[in-house]
């Protein structure tokens, strides 16, 4: 095993990114199991911490076919590419996305609870999870970062498949790992604990290390 549990990771990973510390900073886990990760190293560089709440847009009757990301505050990241093999209607993608976009509501206020979402525009946005392995979400993430104002996007995880970083391309402009392991087949083969991050640790993180000043 390479990590105790998440908190355990996360300290790892701080470790790797002290260069990054400044006053344009946001640590933004991806939820649930990267919060506790990112939670520490916003601990550790003295960052606001916040959550980056992502969907995939899927064609509305191929949803494992993915035609772009959304975010929060209606941001939405399109491949023009996949969207001219899309077998739909402007009508039928416009439904599949609203329901996106109410589910992407839903779970920013379950986490923040009354908390508004930190500004990106012109930060640092460091993106956590607690491990890729197909990376579609994270580099989901980073899209929508960018789309939100981040002027610079990292992407930063505990432990990764070898070659990771090509599957992110230029989503992100730094990738950093702890650990890239052979044999690699589920990230939770790496903590010694990897049991499910509740709501509630989610919202714990939040409250302890979101910050004060929620500039929007």
């Amino acid at each position: 095993m390479l990590f105790k549990d998440r908190v355990d990771a996360g300290q790892q990973l701080a470790a790797r990114l002290q260069h990054l510390a400044g006053p344009d900073l946001v640590i933004l886990g991806l939820p649930r199991g990267g919060v506790p990760v990112a939670a520490e190293v916003a601990r550790a560089l003295g960052a606001p911490l916040d959550i980056i709440v992502v969907r995939k847009l899927g064609a509305p009757f191929q949803p494992e076919f993915a035609l772009g990301a959304l975010g929060e505050d209606g941001v939405r990241v399109m491949n023009p590419e996949a969207l001219g093999y899309a077998v739909a209607t402007p009508d039928e993608l416009s439904a599949t996305e609203e329901r996106e976009q109410q589910e992407i509501g839903r779970r920013a206020l379950r986490y923040r609870g009354g908390r508004a979402r930190r500004s990106l525009n012109g930060r640092v946005a460091v993106i956590i999870d607690d491990g890729i392995a197909t990376g579609s979400t994270a580099r989901a993430a980073c899209q929508v970062a960018r789309a939100l104002g981040a002027e610079r996007v990292v992407l930063a995880v505990p432990v990764a498949p070898e070659g990771w970083e090509a599957r992110i391309g230029t989503d992100a402009d730094d990738k950093i790992c702890v650990a890239t392991p052979p044999w690699f087949f589920a990230i939770g083969q790496f903590y010694d604990d990897f049991g499910q991050t509740s709501d509630a640790e989610v919202a714990a993180c939040l409250d302890r290390y979101a910050g004060d000043d929620q500039d929007q």
